[in-house]
């Protein structure tokens, strides 16, 4: 199957970058490869791809300084690729935009089916936002456009990542019931958790949602958190 979809491929490990460059091209993508930070900039600039994998590890710009100035001017689907296995790097690579993490050592299969995923949430089809029968939310201060993805508060437009955007869109179809970290991280990532640890990519991304959209993010009033529940959308 030809996707029509173009993949960069940032890794000083020549051959995990032969590896991955040759699986997904056999699955119908086409695959950019850059070897430093320096690199993936210019790449990135210059074949405009449709997604990113990236270490974090790398020459002259680390991951972070490259996904920190990509997310500057870009919503592109990030995915960090890395060694480095502990929570507060996972945090930080979140934190700066990043949409999903896998450690070293991977399973291709995996990180091919992250992917895919990535694709589908951020490319809906059209049958999916036809059968959208409410696409218009007011929230307080809010106006969500859920098809042309498009948030203003206060009448000022809001950046949202895709899937903030994704996350904020599941959490507005299910207002009132609370959804488990697990539930979300099927959802939006498209699959199961094997570690507890995993579900940390959903408490990052409900954070910088709250940043944008809340009033106050420390004391939220649209998304509630409850212990052994998970995240709910209230509208009073």
């Amino acid at each position: 199957m030809v996707y029509n979809k173009k993949i960069l491929v940032v890794n000083n490990e020549v051959e995990i970058s032969k590896l991955l460059s040759v699986r997904l091209t056999n699955l119908g993508y086409k695959v950019f490869l850059a070897f430093s930070g320096k690199e993936a900039l210019i790449s990135f600039s210059q074949d405009q791809p449709d997604l990113i994998i990236i270490d974090i590890i790398l020459p002259i710009l680390d991951g972070y300084e490259v996904c920190r100035k990509i997310r500057e001017n870009s919503q592109i689907p990030i995915i960090i690729l890395t060694s480095l296995n502990n929570i507060s790097d996972r945090v930080q690579s979140l934190a700066l935009g990043a949409d999903d993490y896998i450690t070293k050592p991977f399973s291709p299969q995996e990180l091919e089916a992250r992917i895919k995923a990535l694709f589908r949430r951020t490319n809906p089809s059209h049958e999916t936002l036809t059968k959208r029968k409410k696409h218009i939310f007011h929230v307080g201060n809010l106006i969500i456009d859920r098809n042309r993805k498009i948030i203003l508060k206060n009448n000022s437009a809001i950046k949202l990542t895709n899937i903030e955007f994704n996350v904020l869109e599941l959490l507005l179809e299910n207002t009132g019931n609370y959804l488990s970290r697990t539930k979300i991280l099927d959802n939006i990532w498209g699959y199961t958790p094997e570690r507890h640890v995993d579900t940390r990519i959903v408490d990052v991304h409900i954070s910088r949602l709250r940043a944008k959209i809340e009033e106050n993010p420390r004391t939220p009033d649209l998304i509630i958190t409850a212990r052994g529940k998970g995240y709910k959308f209230q509208v009073d």
